[in-house]
């Protein structure tokens, strides 16, 4: 919201985008991608195996070795930057200022790399060790340092976007200082190693190489989306981006939030010898994601020009800005489900230490999205874009269900379908009733607050007709979040 006030959706906004997109493609890989989906179960079997002593001897070596390819890494984004921003944002070579400014953003912003790295390997380490609110907190740390920058320093630099710059650089320390002090509480205490002949070292290396070429595909992605955005009108970089916030919300509240806690449990279960249990948790962690996904999918979609309009239309964000993003975010919506259960399928192959299988899955849809995405950025603009990205997810999550239905016995696909089809059935009621109240008291001439207020009223009742009624058509996911919430 801020960043939209600030800067709304205008070319100096899209660079800042791009620029901070970039770091982020290789976080991927050394980050909470391919690093967090092989060190996890390699960490959780040492813990289970031999004590936390040496889980965290493992944890030290790790973080030595990884600690020397960020540095290799940054030094080479930064010094290569001009090469960077002219492969992954052609549209703003005509543009002389504003490749310069990107380029001046994305060399800025490179050494974040190396405190979110780091900060998603100690996150790693407390998830699997059963801690989670520290480390879930952590990323608002990141936030407020942005938001305050913004605020303070937008009047102090030529190019005001550099102030969100320095705030991403301050707000990565920040979140990497927030999760020392739980992992002091539980023993932990660096001490320099530097061994690439440990054996549990290099089982991470292993299985970290198909991670990394998966989370590869993913980021190649989005650097096609990127390519493609930057070739479109001024704006679609950036409505594409806040479109993608808002999606992110449900998806990072509940999503990430059901998969961040798999991935531990999971790997925990396979170390102990339970693979057998491994397809209920399965199973259960995607009823539960699709009992928050399905119904913010429909909501995000009738509600997405009143959410942008609230969220973001103010200072330099206009009505343009608005349908631009309310556009990019329906077509977002269309692939929520998706984006959250593909994170709990692939956690199941990562557990097993399958890294191959996600990779493979992953790379056909990258094949797909490129099509989808040529084929529709034509009559959609970056619409389309959005909407390539969602079903090339649809596709990944159908393929992952099947081979491992496959392999392993199934997911208990008769329940899941029975359990989204309740689910659809609750939804559908649910937008009628918010369709007709946002239709009857919803007014974009009215004051913010007035606006505010009818949304989140629109909101609350859509979500008391929606659990209502999936509790009174008799969804087992319903009662057992009724029965956690009195316990």
């Amino acid at each position: 919201m801020v960043i939209a006030d600030l800067f709304g959706a205008k070319a100096t906004a899209d660079a800042f985008f791009i620029a901070f997109r970039i770091p982020n493609l290789f976080r991927r890989f050394t980050a909470e991608g391919a690093l967090t989906a092989a060190f996890v179960p390699i960490f959780s079997n040492t813990l289970e195996s031999r004590g936390k002593l040496q889980a965290f001897r493992l944890a030290c070596n790790v973080l030595g070795i990884l600690a020397l390819v960020l540095a290799i890494t940054i030094s080479a984004g930064m010094i290569f930057t001009p090469q960077i921003v002219y492969a992954i944002a052609p549209g703003f070579i005509g543009d002389d200022k504003l490749f310069q400014l990107t380029s001046l953003l994305t060399m800025m912003m490179f050494p974040y790399l190396f405190f979110i790295s780091v900060t998603a390997l100690f996150m790693a380490m407390l998830n699997t060790l059963g801690k989670f609110f520290i480390p879930a907190l952590a990323p608002a740390s990141f936030n407020i340092a942005v938001i305050i920058c913004a605020f303070t320093m937008h009047d102090y630099f030529s190019q005001p976007t550099v102030a969100l710059a320095v705030g991403v650089l301050v707000g990565g320390i920040a979140q990497l200082l927030v999760q020392l002090w739980p992992l002091f509480k539980l023993g932990f205490r660096y001490i320099p190693t530097f061994d690439l002949k440990d054996y549990a070292t290099r089982r991470i290396g292993f299985l970290m190489a198909p991670a990394a070429l998966g989370m590869a595909v993913a980021e190649i992605n989005i650097f096609i989306d990127t390519l493609l955005a930057s070739l479109l009108p001024e704006g679609s970089v950036s409505y594409l981006y806040y479109g993608n916030r808002v999606v992110q919300f449900p998806l990072g509240v509940f999503g990430i939030a059901v998969g961040i806690a798999a991935l531990p449990s999971m790997s925990s279960i396979v170390a102990r010898g339970k693979q057998a249990q491994l397809t209920d948790i399965l199973s259960h962690s995607l009823r539960l994601i699709f009992f928050i996904a399905i119904p913010s999918t429909f909501g995000l979609i009738l509600l997405a020009d009143p959410i942008t309009n609230v969220l973001f239309e103010r200072g330099q964000f206009d009505a343009v800005a608005r349908s631009g993003t309310a556009f990019a975010m329906v077509f977002y919506a269309i692939g929520l489900v998706a984006f959250s259960g593909v994170k709990i399928a692939a956690s199941a192959f990562y557990a097993m230490k399958d890294t191959k299988t996600p990779t493979k899955v992953a790379s056909w849809c990258m094949l797909l999205n490129i099509v989808l995405n040529l084929l529709f950025m034509g009559p959609l603009k970056h619409g389309g874009l959005a909407l390539a990205t969602s079903i090339s997810s649809i596709v990944n999550l159908i393929m992952l269900l099947q081979i491992y239905r496959r392999e392993h016995k199934g997911v208990d696909g008769y329940k899941l379908v029975k359990s989204s089809l309740k689910m659809t059935a609750a939804s559908a009621l649910m937008l009628v009733i918010v369709y007709s109240y946002i239709t009857a008291f919803f007014s974009y001439e009215a004051s913010t607050f007035a606006r505010a207020g009818h949304l989140i009223i629109a909101v609350l009742v859509g979500a008391i007709v929606y659990i209502s009624t999936v509790y009174y058509i008799g969804s087992e996911e319903a009662k057992e979040i009724k029965k956690q919430f009195f316990k």
